[in-house]
């Protein structure tokens, strides 16, 4: 079989049912199967998929087990020579899969590829990342892309070719068995966020080389398929420093902590102040204020596990 598609979804039953009808209305003529991992939803995504596309082989897991683990249980089982994964908020273009099949098919030595995400205005998403660092944290992004286009790829560029990068946003990414086969699964260690940046690391330290294709283009409702609270922000913060204790030791791992808490305190300190000069009349600086504080006294106390 030439491609095995992989879903998570954890309650976006009408996202999904408008992803799946991308997919088959866009899919190249290529020998596919199609695997829904449902996170224990409550809103009826697994009787949708049962009900809408039988063709789908759906995995209904009782708890929620997050991103790794979801999408591990279908990279078990699946019978192609790439995993697609993508997210259940995304929707794609016509000819985006075949441009990133076809590239993989090119070339050999790379192990992942991915599109071009787009707002639903068309407007461009970030759709790849270098990996973080201590640079990157204690210096604004933006500048380092501006300086370093090459070494920091953004969308702020117009990319006329495909282009090597260090990870791709897991939002859409084509991904060759072999390499997986060689470095492993996705590390179910990170319950959500960097789990792909992890893979790409592995891959990239293993000699396989990653790419962004800019021309495959694929809608992502961004965020709709976590949310935007407060506990998926922390869930961001907690699989960063699992990364940097992983590949970079205690010491750093201490030394980055050091640094996310004081940008935090500063930012809390800043809106804080810009809120007593307005009075607390905006209430996005309210909001902000209340966000940070909480972040911080989150870090505070020591960065306290999820309860499930």
């Amino acid at each position: 079989m030439d491609l095995s598609i992989i879903i998570v979804n954890w309650n976006t039953r009408e996202l999904l049912k408008a992803c799946l009808l991308s997919l088959y209305e866009t899919l190249p003529e290529i020998d596919y199967e199609v695997i829904v991992v449902d996170n224990a939803s409550r809103d009826g995504s697994a009787s949708m998929v049962k009900d809408d596309f039988p063709r789908v082989l759906l995995i209904e897991n009782q708890t929620n087990r997050g991103f790794a683990a979801a999408n591990n249980q279908a990279l078990t089982i699946m019978r192609g020579r790439y995993a697609l994964l993508i997210n259940s908020d995304t929707v794609l273009t016509e000819n985006a899969v075949s441009l990133l099949f076809s590239f993989l098919e090119d070339h050999p030595e790379a192990a992942m590829c991915c599109g071009q995400l787009l707002n639903a205005d068309g407007s461009k998403q970030h759709s790849i990342a270098s990996f973080p660092s201590l640079l990157t944290l204690m210096t604004n992004i933006s500048f380092l892309e501006y300086l370093w286009p090459q070494r920091y790829p953004s969308k702020r560029y117009e990319w006329k070719k495909p282009i090597e990068t260090d990870s791709c946003i897991g939002a859409c990414m084509l991904v060759r068995k072999r390499a997986i086969e060689a470095v492993g699964m996705l590390d179910e260690r990170y319950f959500f966020f960097f789990e792909e940046t992890d893979w790409a690391y592995r891959m990239r330290t293993s000699g396989w080389k990653i790419f962004h294709l800019p021309g495959a283009f694929i809608y992502h409702l961004q965020g709709q398929s976590i949310g935007r609270n407060i506990g998926s922000r922390k869930e961001f913060y907690r699989s960063r420093y699992q990364y940097f204790r992983k590949w970079h030791g205690y010491p750093y791992f201490l030394f980055t902590g050091a640094v996310i808490v004081t940008r935090l305190l500063i930012n809390w300190l800043s809106v804080s102040a810009a809120n007593v000069l307005l009075l607390g009349q905006k209430k996005s600086l309210r909001d902000k204020w209340v966000v940070y504080g909480k972040l911080l006294l989150w870090h505070l106390q020591g960065c306290p596990q999820r309860r499930e």
